[in-house]
Parts: C-alpha cells; structure tokens; sequence
C-alpha cells in the first residue's frame, strides 16, 4: 500500500541505518530525486521525500534535454535544470548537487544537441555553481514507435566535440574530491 512521501523516507533511513550499523564507513549517498512530480501536488514534492542531512551526502536530480520523437518542443538548458537547481538548493542549502543523469538526444529537426551540450558545459558553473557533479547518460534505445533515441555523447561528431571541449574545461575533473563531504578526505 502506497502511502506517500514518509514510506520512502523510511525505507531510504533504514537501508542507510543497516549500512552504517554494519560498520561500513566508505560510502557516500546521494539521494537522487525526480525533477518533476506526478501527481503534481504539494505532498508529492521532491522536497516532501528528502529523508535529511544525516542521510545524504549529495541530493541530485536528473536533467534532459528532448530525448524523444514524439516530444514537440526543444528543452532548454534553463528547462531542464533551472527550476529543479532551486528546489535542490532549498532541500537542504548545506549539501553538493548532482546530476545524476543528463543528456540529450540528437534531433537535428528540433535543434542542435552540439550547442546545448556547449550550453550546458558554460552555464553549469556560473549559473549553476552548486553542482559539483555531473554524470552524462550515454544511451541509445529504440521506442515502441520504431523511432531511435540516441543520448549517446558520440551520436554525431559535432555533440562528440562539444562533449570534449566542455569536458576539457578546468571546472570538470576525471575524479571527484571527496575533501570536506561527510569527513571523507
């Protein structure tokens, strides 16, 4: 029986609390929210399901651009991050941001995947600048319509270049730093 945002946060705390009860000292968890809610209603908020700042390390949301055919409308950087980076840095105003996903597919009659990864890479640390975390979803899937979704960062060579550049800047290491999260050094 389905009973809401104080379920989750109870199964999310118990399975942290047998973790740690078990002496395990080396994980770092994310708690990893929908950017959007649905039913859209004030209990089903991702703020309603945060479990709190013992529990989580990092707090993350996924993050795309179109990955479909049938979408009709392009999402913008701003679509598809600016509203959910506000809720996160409400949730708790204390903890890194992570995308825990983020992508685009490469339809070229909608728009350019190139430009908004190129977008995306310049935004993210001066419009952005709590997240400290990104992970691209390299991904490509057939629909039930036959079409191709393809998210990968190679669907083209311009969104693979773009890709490179943004990733080449200082801003995005290959590892992360752990210093100062939950005392890990």
């Amino acid at each position: 029986c389905f009973e809401g945002p104080e379920t989750f946060k109870k199964a999310y705390r118990h399975v942290v609390d047998r973790v740690r009860a078990k002496g395990a000292t080396n994980i770092l968890w994310v708690w990893h929210a929908n950017n959007s809610s649905s039913p859209d209603e004030p209990w089903n908020q991702m703020i309603q399901y945060y479990p709190g700042s013992h529990y989580a390390d990092w707090i993350a949301v996924s993050a795309y651009g179109v990955q479909f055919t049938f979408q009709d409308y392009w999402i913008t950087v701003d679509g598809a991050i600016k509203r959910y980076y506000k809720t996160l840095c409400q949730v708790d105003e204390t903890k890194p941001i992570m995308l825990a996903e983020w992508g685009i597919g490469e339809f070229p009659n909608k728009g350019s995947k190139a430009k908004w990864i190129s977008e995306f890479f310049a935004r993210v640390p001066k419009d952005f600048p709590k997240i400290r975390a990104a992970v691209f979803w390299h991904e490509r899937w057939q629909n039930s319509d036959q079409s191709i979704s393809n998210l990968r960062a190679n669907s083209s060579s311009e969104a693979l270049e773009a890709y490179r550049r943004g990733i080449d800047s200082p801003f995005w290491l290959a590892r992360p730093l752990f210093r100062g999260i939950s005392g890990l050094k």
